[in-house]
């Protein structure tokens, strides 16, 4: 399972909760996408964006994110979930995600969403600080990444 998740800077385990099962008997498609947003921001408390935010106004903001689920969940399990950035362009760049069970120790889900930058205090899009631009590429290259 670690070596799934090798080339992911930020990964995190999380505990399958009782209450994220539904009525078929397996975790409901939207604790995926809980799953994810943990891991991004734990990604994004690890480049400080956070900081950066509260002193210039800009930060991310989500604009689509979609997920592919290969196995079911079930209680009790729990999912390491690693992500890290596929690509970066001017004003965004894409985060990739995989979910591992430790039960079935098999990939339960994939996924991808895409972030852009944003400026709060002036309520628009903007270009992609270079700070930040370089605290993300210095986080990826923390790893090795796949050849």
């Amino acid at each position: 399972m670690k070596e799934s998740l090798a080339d992911y800077p930020v990964v995190l385990e999380i505990p399958v909760a009782w209450g994220e099962m539904d009525a078929l008997r397996h975790v409901n498609n939207v604790a995926y996408f809980r799953y994810f947003e943990s891991a991004r921001i734990a990604y994004f408390e690890r480049v400080g964006f956070w900081e950066y935010m509260n002193q210039t106004g800009i930060g991310p903001i989500l604009a689509s994110i979609q997920c592919k689920f290969k196995v079911p969940l079930t209680y009790p399990d729990t999912v390491t979930v690693g992500t890290r950035i596929l690509r970066i362009e001017q004003d965004r760049f894409v985060m990739e995600y995989q979910a591992v069970s430790h039960k079935s120790k098999t990939v339960a889900a994939e996924g991808e969403d895409v972030i852009v930058s944003y400026n709060y205090r002036e309520n628009k899009k903007t270009l992609l600080p270079e700070e930040l631009k370089q605290r993300i590429l210095a986080l990826e290259e923390s790893v090795a990444k796949p050849k």
